[in-house]
């Protein structure tokens, strides 16, 4: 039987992380992160887990032990956000590069500068490239469910996963959510019994080569085929999760989209402001409908294009900027899914929420109503677009 709790993201996730066991976890303080070691060392000081607990002086370091911990054949787990993520930088791509299994919990925060400590994307969104699988979690109960799943993926794809949720909005939000019985998390997991590692005499092998001309495109063509397989994995990883729990997860998220005729594509703790909007819309006639994107590497190009193609205009948000005068890195990259399909819906790119700026019902009360505008006059406008913002091109200062 499921136990009802109510907690914190960040206890969330440490919660999972001791019904976990992980062998190694390396962590280094940063805000809004710091909670998720804090709590876990409180259960290693309970005699909860017999995990080796490697406190550090950076995040670079916390990342280097992840790295030594799964190459051994260690089960390794770590949390960070913000800068501490964008220390990590280098080691990311080592990670991944060298196939090594691990979870990483990231509690989202606008990286400097300015310095800001408030959420948007632009941390994560800044490693997309670097070859970790991530998965984005609206609420307390996803980036708990997440996390588990999250083990399972990366132990059966040999690709590093980030585990991301908003910083303080769901990282320090308390509220209810339902945890699994410790062993049921462990039965799902399993025993990691990793192929090859380097503390297996029987079969010797070096991790972190040089990578010559000779051999380091083959390396990122294997990585980006890799992506691909994980694909049917991740959605393998959710079927066998909701037939234990009655959760049911997917790429992404519909919100009454049977018969809309506009929507938003979102990621993230704004999903639930949108479903608001939406409910409000419906309640008024207006059709409109909800896009809630939960898996962002791999990305689901085509299930995403399919579920964008139903409606006639779509809104596509990014909490982060990319800085590429044709919008953020959510719209270019599902704009883009939409290329080949001959019929597509107009799709606009709103930026928000930078730095922990808000997200009103209000504000997509606005973005559904210029949905509809759009629908209705087959032209897009400028599909670069903020809200939330005051905006100088507009002369008077006010918002937009």
């Amino acid at each position: 039987m499921a136990i009802r709790e109510r907690m914190s993201g960040n206890e969330a996730v440490a919660t999972a992380m001791r019904q976990i066991n992980p062998d190694v976890m390396g962590a280094f303080p940063i805000t809004p992160s710091t909670e998720i070691p804090e709590y876990f060392s409180q259960f290693m000081a309970d005699g909860l887990v017999d995990t080796q607990f490697v406190p550090v002086e950076s995040e670079h370091s916390a990342m280097s032990v992840c790295i030594g911990a799964s190459a051994a054949g260690a089960r390794a787990v770590t949390a960070t956000s913000s800068a501490g993520l964008a220390y990590m930088w280098e080691l990311l791509y080592v990670a991944a590069s060298s196939r090594l299994p691990m979870t990483m919990a990231v509690a989202n925060r606008a990286l400097t500068g300015p310095i800001s400590i408030g959420n948007d994307h632009s941390d994560s969104m800044g490693a997309r490239d670097s070859g970790w699988i991530q998965i984005y979690a609206e609420s307390n109960q996803e980036v708990y469910d997440n996390f588990i799943q999250g083990v399972t993926i990366t132990e059966a794809t040999r690709i590093p996963v980030m585990i991301c949720q908003d910083g303080f909005i769901t990282s320090h939000g308390v509220s209810n959510i339902e945890l699994l019985e410790d062993e049921k998390v462990r039965e799902y997991i399993g025993e990691y019994e990793p192929e090859d590692y380097l503390l297996n005499s029987d079969h010797p092998l070096a991790v972190g080569p040089y990578g010559t001309a000779p051999y380091y495109m083959e390396v990122k063509r294997q990585q980006a085929q890799a992506m691909k397989d994980a694909m049917p994995v991740i959605l393998e990883a959710a079927e066998k999760y909701g037939k234990i729990t009655g959760r049911n997860y997917g790429f992404f998220e519909e919100y009454r989209m049977e018969d809309a005729e506009v929507a938003v594509v979102v990621i993230g703790s704004s999903a639930g402001t949108g479903k608001a909007a939406v409910d409000r819309m419906r309640e008024e006639g207006k059709k409109a409908g909800l896009i809630k994107l939960r898996v962002f590497r791999p990305f689901p190009r085509i299930p995403l294009a399919e579920a964008m193609c139903r409606v006639k205009a779509v809104a596509i948000m990014d909490k982060a900027e990319s800085f590429s005068n044709s919008g953020g890195p959510l719209f270019s990259e599902a704009r883009s899914a939409l290329y080949d399909l001959p019929q597509r819906p107009l799709a606009i790119n709103y930026i928000y929420g930078l730095g922990g700026r808000d997200i009103t019902v209000e504000d997509f009360d606005r973005i559904y109503d210029e949905l509809f505008a759009i629908e209705k006059s087959g032209d897009p406008g400028d599909v670069y677009r903020y809200i939330g913002v005051r905006d100088s091109r507009d002369g008077e200062g006010q918002e937009r």
